[in-house]
């Protein structure tokens, strides 16, 4: 072969071998790119066998579609220094991930666990909390009761004649629960809950108003269950300091009504005599405890009352949940005689 030919030959191979490497660096490019996430493709659950290899993640996560090629994740899991700690587990993967998320999911160990996100109202009781987190399926409701029963609150006080200590510390909100949550876990995550919500400026107030943390929880949860419109909770709290400050009674309906334990909307005269530390038309001063879980709005309205003169309250009648409001028992009496005319309207 003329020396000619040998060069064009090599510069053939050159050219074949350039254009060889590039196909292949384009190749490469595609491979570790993430797959694409459509618009209707779900997060996938992925397990991984425990004593899994490198190989065998590359080539599950590969089968689910995750990555486009097994081996080019092995390779790049080694070149990145994270092919070792890959831990086992179920994961939530989602479509679109690039290899390093995928694999520092891996390597954190950020496993799937399912959940089950529950809402506790404003104004529930204990109990009424137990069968809500028994309906979503993650506690039996008399199991939870007996938990309530024999726990003490992380704040607070114990007082022998509530009902139940925990009443009123467990934390109304949105939750997101572990389906193999326990009920023990449950009722510490809400009295965290209710930790968090009542900040050292909150604490601080309340010490400013001489009330304890168990005082401001019973006051709040009477504010809570007596108020159905927001804009009102300030005067109500307002108008049960004033009555305390006299020496007053409370008279509170819903008092009566978690006395008598029955779910009622209009008290009767007859009901306001049952025998119960938590009848306040009875006993002077706070019930022995909370009577409901009462939301941050509540406590705020307890802390910074508004600078009224009332001392009593009725609902209209109207249908609005809205009270009227008097300062002497005189226009306390008009206005039940107005509350009375309302339901006759209405």
């Amino acid at each position: 072969m003329s020396m000619g030919k040998a060069r064009r030959l090599m510069a053939g191979i050159l050219i074949l071998l350039v254009v060889a490497i590039g196909l292949f660096a384009i190749q490469l490019n595609i491979w570790l790119k993430p797959v694409p996430a459509m618009a209707t493709q779900e997060p996938v659950i992925v397990s991984i066998p425990s004593g899994s290899s490198t190989t065998g993640i590359a080539k599950i996560l590969a089968e689910n579609g995750l990555v486009r090629h097994a081996t080019v994740f092995r390779y790049y899991a080694k070149f990145r220094g994270k092919d070792q700690g890959l831990q086992a587990g179920n994961y939530l993967f989602n479509y679109g991930m690039t290899m390093d998320d995928i694999l520092q999911k891996l390597l954190d160990g950020e496993v799937y666990r399912p959940t089950i996100t529950v809402t506790i109202p404003e104004g529930y009781t204990v109990e009424q909390i137990a069968q809500r987190l028994e309906t979503t399926g993650l506690v039996d409701a008399d199991e939870f009761m007996e938990l309530v029963k024999s726990m003490k609150p992380a704040l607070g006080e114990v007082s022998p004649q509530q009902r139940y200590a925990l009443e009123g510390y467990l934390f109304p909100d949105t939750y997101e629960f572990a389906l193999d949550v326990t009920g023990e876990q449950i009722i510490e995550r809400m009295q965290n809950r209710l930790s968090e919500v009542l900040t050292e400026d909150l604490r601080q107030r309340a010490e400013e108003l001489n009330l304890s943390i168990h005082e401001v929880i019973t006051l709040a949860s009477l504010v809570e269950r007596e108020v159905q419109v927001p804009a009102e909770r300030e005067i109500v709290a307002g108008v049960m300091h004033n009555r305390l400050k006299k020496n007053m009674p409370l008279q509170l309906c819903a008092s009566v009504i978690y006395a008598l334990g029955v779910h009622k909307t209009e008290i009767s005269t007859q009901d306001t005599l049952v025998d119960s530390p938590y009848n306040t038309y009875q006993n002077l001063g706070l019930p022995p405890g909370p009577i409901a879980s009462p939301g941050k709005s509540a406590i705020i309205a307890v802390l910074y009352p508004a600078d009224v003169d009332y001392l009593y309250y009725v609902v209209k009648g109207d249908g609005s949940g809205e009270h009227y409001f008097g300062r002497t028992l005189a226009e306390h009496e008009a206005n039940i005689n107005r509350s009375k005319q309302n339901q006759k309207n209405h």
